[in-house]
């Protein structure tokens, strides 16, 4: 199977700066045409998302205001115990 009829690598960029998140969405995305990139700009965003969503991977920013990427991890870990999450700041 070649890699275009592969199915898409969903990952969830969590930042609460959206002009980061674009561009490391859109790096993702020149690195390897299987990923897909959605963008949530805070904690709140990101549980909406993964609620109707399913995701490959979470990749999050640890400073954000509100809930910090912890605490977020922490609540993805309560109904997605299994889902790779990378923490970053």
């Amino acid at each position: 199977m070649g890699q275009d009829s592969a199915e898409p690598i969903r990952v969830l960029h969590v930042d609460d700066e959206p002009d980061f998140s674009d561009l490391t969405a859109e790096f993702l995305e020149r690195e390897n045409e299987q990923f897909a990139v959605d963008v949530a700009e805070s904690a709140a965003a990101g549980l909406d998302r993964l609620a109707g969503t399913d995701y490959d991977c979470v990749v999050s920013d640890y400073e954000m205001p509100g809930r910090n990427g912890v605490e977020f991890l922490r609540t993805v870990r309560e109904e997605h115990p299994e889902l790779p999450f990378i923490l970053y700041t």
